[in-house]
């Protein structure tokens, strides 16, 4: 599955890239997610309960970063599991670019899905994964640009 889009924010992109690496904020903008933990600059681990269809599972997973060329761009990989639920794991590209105060955030994110929630069929893994990268980016645009 991929999906692709873009969000303006309303602040500068040093602010929006520092927002995107502090646990606090990721934590309170990811839909589900329990508990994010900051191993080092690169790796983070979340627990994350999510409810797919008539599944609901508790993931646990790692996410290591690549910043070798931010703060415009970076990218991220990750998987998780969720017991006898399944598993996930994907990446994404950001590209965070300057519009005059405000900052463009596109992303173009890819995750593959196994065991029980890969039954449900891709039609509904896509739609709550749609739902859900929707969710994140309007708590984060709120968060970052003050108004959460």
């Amino acid at each position: 599955m991929e999906m692709k889009d873009e969000i303006r924010i309303e602040a500068p992109r040093d602010r929006v890239y520092a927002a995107l690496n502090d646990p606090d904020i990721l934590k309170e903008s990811i839909p589900g997610c329990e508990e994010l933990l900051k191993h080092s600059d690169t790796e983070l681990e979340a627990k994350v309960t999510l409810k797919i269809g008539p599944v609901k599972a508790k993931f646990g997973g790692n996410v290591t970063l690549d910043k070798s060329n931010a703060p415009g761009q970076f990218s991220l990989s990750g998987e998780g599991s969720g017991g006898v639920a399944g598993f996930a794991k994907g990446g994404a590209d950001v590209e965070l670019e300057e519009d005059g105060d405000a900052t463009v955030l596109r992303y173009t994110a890819k995750a593959d899905v196994g065991g029980k929630i890969a039954q449900l069929g891709s039609r509904l893994i896509n739609s709550t994964a749609n739902r859900l990268a929707g969710q994140f980016f309007k708590k984060f645009k709120e968060v970052v640009e003050g108004t959460a």
